[in-house]
């Protein structure tokens, strides 16, 4: 029976850990992209909502001073009354649209996290340093991996751990939401 020398093994390992490390940075890169991308495109979407927020009130009062003056008739009132209140309730769903903003900042920062941990546990396949006799290689490579593995284990506990289960809203004060 053929048998693979432990130094092979270890240059085998630090191979895997090499390629999971680079896959692990790239998906990091693009995660943190992607939490850029969506925090530019929610501060545009709060600022142009901002906008057309005071514009709307600028409108109301405008038409406020023609109802005080008694240049619009009750209907008139009444129909602009409607469009206040249309407009109060569109305004309150894209509150809640920011709010999932927040939640899933939360989402990708703990899947970073996740990819730190994983990485880190990765580093454990070519940093480990176990001195092996070559007379007992078999049974030596079998503890080698068992004690990666549960060095794997107890950082995957510790990391499953330390990250919440569910994500909140923590930015708004409109109400709470909870997701997962």
């Amino acid at each position: 029976m053929k048998t693979l020398p432990i130094e092979e093994l270890r240059e085998l390992l630090a191979a895997v850990s090499r390629h999971g490390d680079w896959h692990l940075l790239e998906i990091e890169t693009d995660l943190q992209q992607t939490a850029f991308l969506l925090n530019e495109a929610i501060e545009k979407l709060s600022a142009s909502f901002m906008t057309v927020y005071a514009q709307l009130l600028e409108q109301q009062s405008a038409l406020q001073l023609l109802a005080d003056a008694g240049k619009l008739l009750p209907e008139e009132m009444q129909q602009l009354q409607v469009f206040q209140d249309n407009i109060g309730q569109e305004v309150n769903k894209v509150v809640t649209g920011m709010q999932f903003q927040d939640m899933t900042n939360q989402l990708l920062q703990r899947t970073i996290n996740r990819v730190n941990g994983l990485k880190e546990l990765l580093h454990e396949l070519s940093s480990h340093q176990f001195p092996m006799a070559a007379e007992d290689e078999h049974e030596e490579i079998r503890n080698f991996i068992m004690q990666l593995n549960q060095n794997f284990d107890q950082g995957s506990q510790h990391l499953t751990g330390n990250l919440r289960k569910s994500v909140n809203q923590q930015d708004l004060a409109t109400g709470d939401i909870d997701l997962f």
